[in-house]
């Protein structure tokens, strides 16, 4: 006999699954919000309101400060000193009032704008429910409950990602917040740190799973459904470090087609000290609690609304700080283009990453030898690979964190008696058992010192052989880098140890090149010698070296990159596949790697035992050029580095390398400081012109791209990563203490390679480091948005701008500029339409 289940019933039911499903979204929508932060050994800039930039800058910036007292325009004290010291004027800011609709709209006067300046902006933040339960008398004599919460967390996040740095690992398989529940039954110094020493009898207050966390406390709240997303997005935005570790774990999982939990496991721990924290304190004090919280978070609305009209005049100044960087740009851009070599007298050719570094010596190659054509092209070449050095597990993405690895590369033993053809197996074996066994000894060796027993016989046993690493940081040497990827093979082998492209058909790889060279622009009109130069960084002691190290390749140098595209392009069924395909490489035409080493400017070959005698001799010749041009770099660097500029050539080189090599050295350069512009026009629209290393530059001609196609993949690749860095910068140096990782001097390593602490303790710290951008008594990089030109028809611009939303949304909610060359002029996008800049002269 059926069963009638009761109206009643059936209405409660689905009552409760609606109830359950709008909380449901609630808690992804603010998960959502978190952008992701990759780990230290692949470290890449990310805009931390990457998730956010589907609204307006303004209206994010309203929403940071009163949800989590996060600082997006830069502040007003900075942009006092630039009105005062003149790097805005009063034109920039009356045209800044002119170009923001909304200051014209609200008849905003530079008046206004000037006597805002001595005051911060009203902007209230909203508290959670643990700021409005810590009310006891004493709670100013202890850490705050908000910061013994995240310090909890914290330490537990620590303990259960890391998978390298501690000998003993915890059990994971239940997940985090499980271990979360475990771990607190046997933490009992949490609740002295409290202030509550009856802290441990409220645990039985822990829901079981993840899910009843989240529906517990979002109903005892009692908080309207339309804060519940913002109110979790707070929530967040206090492990806002560990939330954006957690989210990098899941954009990397949905990369590979798959998913991950922890970001939302790591809402329900938060939510979960709730329930914790309510059952410590009595009726009374619960009811007030929710009374007052329930009162703010009704405002939320209008605090939000408020927030983003006081704003405004921070949108103002941020616009007219920009101005002031783009007048002088556009003047520039409109002088007469640079002389152009003849193609028979270009003798060779060098791409360069787009990096802002590669300009400098970019213009520097240029002056020293007219047979020298630069072009700029992003540092992964194009090449969407992983990397597995020779004898390890170890699978390392070469390429921007936006894109997944599409093929592999790995090293392969190739004798220079083969003319690069084919690896020798015999020794690739050899090779391979010989690293493997001094692998193994290095492990037992660092095993020893780390068994607490052992510590102080180690060093004792160690001996002066011990203090060797420590002695090159306090004495540092004057030596060139060395490849840590050869670490662990003997010097017989390391001549011979060549990344390759394996598991690729012919056909695949003709492909391939073709696809590459046609994006580079070098399809046609090869010069005789071709250097592909990627880039890289050098430094002692420094647990961010990958954020010195190319973006484009996913933190790493670009020498993987460079040398399995040139040992590509250089093999001779490719290019007899690449005739086929109607693109001809000169049998005279050789393509070698190189990097470009950004702390101290040299450049390396690699690989060159394999070139041809001609090609071998044509790199020797231009030596005297190389040396020529990293000389002025290295001059032109150097002030800000507060070395002297006036020293000779090698002891200026010597002592930008002592810096590279020493441990106790904060700045060993200045990476992306200063980073501006990004222009994506033919090297003519900018040669010899000295844009100070602030100017990302893409090679592109539009009329070798009838389709289109190379213009799209360049507005939704590298334009996206360019943006990233602007943004990375952008946000550490407007708020270092939320969006910046602190004082180098106090980092701690976080599970080998998650990310530092500063000290021991507080949340995972993202972004850059103070020393990354202030020498000490001034920041040295300006928080301007990123301005991208491109040399391209309208009609071209406007089809990748209304095909892709993500570019439309960076362009129309404010996250970056876009200019075109239009004829003898430049054009400035605004909405969705196009007007003339009139204010480049001025």
């Amino acid at each position: 006999m059926a069963t009638t289940i009761p109206p009643a019933q059936t209405a409660d039911d689905a009552e409760h699954a609606a109830l359950s499903l709008q909380m449901e979204m609630a808690c992804d929508k603010a998960c959502q919000s978190i952008a992701p932060a990759w780990p230290l050994d692949r470290a890449i800039a990310v805009n931390p309101h990457w998730s956010r930039t589907g609204m307006p800058v303004r209206r994010v910036a309203a929403r940071m400060a009163v949800l989590g007292n996060i600082q997006v325009f830069p502040t007003r004290n900075a942009q006092q000193r630039a009105w005062t010291e003149g790097r805005i004027s009063q034109a920039d800011l009356d045209l800044a009032l002119a170009q923001v609709p909304a200051a014209k709209l609200a008849g905003l006067t530079a008046a206004q704008c000037v006597d805002a300046l001595g005051s911060a902006p009203r902007v209230q933040q909203l508290p959670l429910l643990i700021d409005v339960l810590d009310n006891d008398p004493q709670r100013h004599t202890r850490l705050s409950w908000r910061q013994a919460v995240t310090h909890q967390v914290s330490q537990t996040c620590a303990a259960y990602f890391d998978k390298h740095q501690a000998d003993w690992q915890p059990e994971r398989s239940q997940g985090l917040y499980a271990f979360w529940r475990n771990t607190l039954q046997y933490d009992h110094g949490i609740g002295t740190l409290m202030g509550l020493p009856d802290l441990g009898r409220a645990l039985a207050a822990l829901p079981a799973t993840r899910q009843d966390a989240e529906r517990w406390v979002l109903q005892r709240l009692g908080l309207p459904q339309a804060v519940w997303a913002d109110y979790i997005e707070a929530l967040m935005l206090t492990l806002n470090g560990w939330a954006s570790w957690c989210a990098y774990l899941g954009w990397e999982a949905r990369l590979a087609g798959g998913d991950d939990a922890h970001l939302r496991e790591l809402l329900a721990i938060r939510l979960g000290w709730s329930a914790i924290l309510l059952q410590g304190k009595d009726n009374v004090a619960t009811s007030a609690a929710f009374t007052a919280l329930q009162q703010e978070w009704q405002q939320a609305p209008r605090l939000l609304q408020e927030a983003e009209a006081a704003l405004l005049i921070d949108e103002v100044w941020q616009v007219a700080l920009e101005i002031g960087f783009q007048r002088p740009l556009a003047q520039q851009l409109l002088l007469p283009a640079g002389p152009a070599g003849a193609a028979a007298d270009i003798a060779v050719q060098a791409a360069f990453c787009i990096d802002v570094r590669s300009e400098p010596l970019r213009r520097a190659l240029e002056a020293a030898s007219p047979a020298i054509q630069t072009l700029g092209f992003a540092g992964f070449f194009g090449l969407p690979v992983a990397y597995t050095p020779m004898a390890t597990p170890a699978r390392r993405p070469q390429l921007p964190g936006l894109l997944a690895p599409a093929m592999e590369v790995s090293d392969c033993m190739v004798p220079a008696v083969t003319n690069g053809k084919a690896s020798d197996a015999g020794l690739q074996a050899s090779a391979g058992t010989s690293r493997a066994a001094h692998f193994a000894l290095t492990d037992q060796w660092h095993a020893a010192s780390r068994w607490p027993g052992a510590a102080f016989s180690f060093v004792e046993a160690a001996g002066l052989g011990y203090l060797g690493k420590l002695a090159q940081w306090l004495r540092p040497t004057g030596k060139a880098s060395v490849r840590d990827d050869l670490a662990g093979l003997s010097t017989r082998y390391r001549a011979l140890c060549r990344p390759q492209i394996v598991g690729q058909s012919l056909a695949a790889r003709v492909v391939l090149a073709a696809r590459v060279l046609h994006a580079m622009g070098l399809d046609k009109q090869l010069a005789p010698l071709v250097l592909l130069v990627g880039h890289g960084s050098q430094s002692a002691n420094n647990a961010h070296a990958a954020a010195l190290d190319c973006g484009a390749c996913g933190g790493q140098t670009g020498e993987v990159n460079a040398r399995s595209l040139a040992h590509l392009l250089n093999e001779p069924a490719v290019r007899a596949g690449l005739r086929d395909q109607g693109i001809t490489i000169p049998v005279a035409t050789c393509f070698v790697a190189a990097l470009h080493n950004t702390t101290t400017d040299d450049i390396d070959g690699f690989d060159l035992d394999l070139l041809p005698v001609a090609a071998r001799a044509a790199w020797d010749k231009l030596q005297t050029v190389i040396v020529r041009a990293g000389d002025q770099v290295r001059r032109e660097r150097a002030p800000a580095l507060g070395v002297s500029p006036d020293l000779a050539h090698d002891a200026l080189l010597e002592q930008l390398r002592r810096r590279a090599n020493d441990g106790a050295q904060t700045r060993p350069e200045w990476g992306l400081v200063g980073n501006a512009a990004f222009l994506i026009a033919p090297r003519q629209r900018t040669r010899g012109m000295a844009l100070d290393g602030r100017s990302f530059l893409h090679d592109y001609d539009a009329s070798e791209d009838a389709d289109g196609s190379v213009l799209e993949l360049l507005m939704t690749a590298p334009m996206l990563v360019t943006h990233w860095i602007n943004w990375q910068y952008h946000a550490s140096t407007c708020d270092p203490t939320h969006l910046g990782s602190g004082n180098k001097l106090l980092h701690n390593v976080v599970g080998g390679n998650i990310g530092v602490f500063e000290g021991n303790g507080g949340d995972l710290r993202i972004g850059l480091s103070r020393q990354s951008l202030h020498d000490g008594e001034r920041w040295m990089h300006e928080p301007v948005r990123l301005t991208v030109v491109i040399d391209a028809p309208q009609h071209a611009i406007d089809a990748i701008i209304g095909k892709h939303a993500v570019v439309r949304q960076l362009l129309d909610n404010g996250w970056l500029h876009l200019w075109r060359f239009d004829q003898t002029r430049l054009q400035r996008y605004d909405a969705g339409n196009w007007e003339a800049l009139t204010w480049e002269t001025v």
